[in-house]
């Protein structure tokens, strides 16, 4: 009956509407401890990747169908990249889920990499080129620069104005999206990867 069927939402969880139609990938921002003294991990993409070769970001990547939970994403993806056995991250906790205007959700973890030497670390040369090891004080005492991009809906000519008011003339709504800059030694961080970055620093920050 109607009634049973409404009565069996009780109790569900919210989710992410439309997140079947989105690329999922889960990250880590990993932590290093070297010396007493808090580093953050970041990868460069192999200039050979199809996919913002070169760029700056943390490990991690797309969530596969035998993927039990994002968290297992993330650390299995960051063990493949970085050369390091699964029994050496330990996940502190869940930072924010971002939600792309590009069709994708990023689950990122806050994370401890428990190694003595970063130079033990066998990088997977296919997808990274190197990696970068930058004191947390650093972003703690450095604010972005920051810069703001403006979107727009991009509606198509068999859009059926006539279903909505004001047709042609609807105001469509624009939006904008903050774009974080961290520079370090000639190299720029941007994108999801800043923007998850800055999201950590604030938490800390206010911690």
């Amino acid at each position: 009956m109607l009634g049973d069927k409404i009565n069996s939402f009780r109790g569900r969880s919210a989710k992410i509407l439309g997140h079947e139609n989105t690329f999922k990938s889960a990250v880590l921002l990993p932590l290093i401890i070297v010396e007493n003294k808090y580093f953050v991990l970041f990868e460069k993409r192999a200039f050979s990747m199809n996919r913002q070769p070169g760029e700056i970001c943390f490990p991690g990547g797309a969530k596969e169908p035998t993927d039990d939970y994002s968290e297992y994403t993330a650390i299995r993806e960051s063990s493949e990249e970085l050369g390091v056995p699964l029994n050496c991250f330990e996940v502190i906790a869940p930072l924010d889920i971002m939600v792309s205007s590009f069709n994708s959700i990023v689950i990122p973890y806050l994370a401890h990499i428990k190694i003595q030497d970063p130079s033990t670390l066998r990088i997977n040369k296919d997808e990274v080129e190197n990696i970068l090891l930058i004191p947390l004080d650093f972003f703690l005492e450095n604010d972005p620069e920051v810069h703001i991009i403006k979107t727009s809906a991009q509606v198509p000519d068999d859009f059926p104005y006539h279903l909505i008011p004001h047709g042609r003339n609807y105001p469509f709504r624009t939006g904008c999206i903050p774009q974080y800059f961290y520079i370090w030694e000639g190299e720029t961080i941007w994108g999801l990867t800043a923007s998850i970055l800055h999201h950590f620093i604030d938490l800390l920050k206010k911690a």
